[in-house]
């Protein structure tokens, strides 16, 4: 059974609903289905390309109010595609612009590769960034979210991506671990790793190597630099770091390990 693909649209722009219709062979070639909330806002040209989105059989649309906080908007998204899923089917959680700059760089054969050759046995698997990948970020990215994973290695004993740019697992696992309700915040990406954590598979890969630089059309070297340089990105990344903490510790002192 061919894998589907679950991504938010969130504020997309006309240039990202380009990247979209372009990425579409190699999407419908690697999945079944791409499951996708819609954009929140979608005037002009990209009502158009949103319309044809909706129109075509590759995409399902999971209907989400915009309004919700962004954790309330990826659960809706999340546990309507674990539902409409078949219970052994893999779903590969992930982002537009990570998929749009590797399915269009020299990233994307070793990524072609490793969807295809993923299997349940190895599920779920967090692909996480290559020291490769990693030197390609802004260094504050990295120290930021690695006080998080360093944080979890120190509570329960392993080190795993809680801010995952890409997670593989079955729709069963999905649909049993996500409940209801929980945290309204991007830090909700890190209650899946928690609530499977005993039996996380990890692959370091050096496709999620960092993708602004390409979708802003941006030199990366001075790009890097800049961001390195910016308090607004600290502050950013520590905005869903410290509330990752919170989930991570809170779930130690509840005996959780």
């Amino acid at each position: 059974m061919k894998p589907a693909v679950v991504f938010p649209l969130g504020l997309l722009t006309e240039e990202m609903h380009r990247h979209l219709l372009a990425l579409r062979p190699a999407l419908a070639a690697l999945f079944s289905r791409a499951y996708v909330s819609p954009p929140n806002a979608a005037e002009g040209a990209v009502a158009e390309y949103a319309a044809r989105v909706a129109q075509d059989n590759l995409f399902r649309i999971i209907p989400v109010d915009p309004a919700l906080p962004v954790g309330d908007r990826f659960r809706r998204l999340y546990r309507a595609a674990a539902k409409y899923a078949p219970p052994e089917q893999i779903l590969h959680l992930c982002y537009l612009d990570r998929l749009a700059f590797i399915l269009q760089s020299a990233h994307r054969l070793d990524f072609r590769a490793d969807i295809r050759n993923l299997d349940s046995s190895c599920t779920p698997l967090i692909f996480q960034r290559s020291e490769a990948a990693w030197a390609t970020h802004p260094e504050n990215y990295r120290a930021i979210e690695g006080m998080v994973a360093r944080a979890g290695e120190l509570l329960f004993g392993r080190r795993l991506d809680y801010a995952w740019c890409h997670f593989a697992l079955p729709a069963g696992d999905l649909r049993n671990c996500l409940p209801e309700s929980g945290r309204a915040d991007i830090a909700m990406v890190a209650e899946i790793v928690l609530a499977l954590r005993g039996r996380c598979h990890t692959k370091d890969v050096d496709w999620l190597a960092w993708e602004d630089p390409f979708i802003l059309g941006r030199e990366p070297a001075g790009l890097k630099k800049e961001r390195e340089n910016s308090h607004d990105e600290v502050n950013k990344r520590f905005a869903y770091a410290i509330p990752m903490l919170q989930l991570l510790y809170a779930a130690a002192q509840g005996g959780g390990s």
